[in-house]
């Protein structure tokens, strides 16, 4: 595969990082709309009845109403070929419900690691590991 691709599956994940760090939903729905295929498959376990880019976009609106402040920094993108792996640190103020947890007011940061598998410039597959944990007991629902 060449290096041509690798460039512009990380182009691709640029655009969609900075939307999600706009904070604008209609905006993260757009781009999930241009740059993830619709019947994405999912790898990571969601507690979704949705599927494919519908279940992103509920994912990304279950956030940004927990974290209306939520920020995502990327810390490591790695591309080769059809695939590119990111290393994330997400930071966000808890102002509302998360995972049946009322708002605390609290800040979080947490780590992540994604997968993704692109095809015809489109991600068509994720793979990810999110430190729930961390977040939760930094939400005070878990004791330290």
């Amino acid at each position: 595969m060449s290096t041509g691709l690798a460039t512009n599956n990380k182009a691709t994940f640029r655009r969609f990082n900075d939307a999600v760090n706009s904070g604008d939903m209609e905006l993260i729905s757009k781009m999930i709309d241009e740059l993830v295929a619709p019947d994405v498959r999912i790898r990571t376990p969601l507690p979704l009845k949705e599927t494919g880019a519908q279940a992103l976009k509920q994912v990304w609106a279950t956030l940004l109403r927990a974290y209306p402040d939520l920020h995502v920094t990327v810390e490591d993108l790695l591309g080769e070929g059809d695939k590119l792996v990111c290393r994330n640190v997400v930071t966000g103020t808890h102002r509302g419900e998360y995972m049946g947890i009322p708002p605390t007011g609290r800040s979080v940061t947490y780590n992540e690691m994604f997968i993704f598998r692109f095809e015809d410039g489109r991600v068509a597959e994720t793979w990810g590991v999110v430190d729930v944990l961390s977040q939760l007991r930094q939400l005070g629902a878990i004791p330290v």
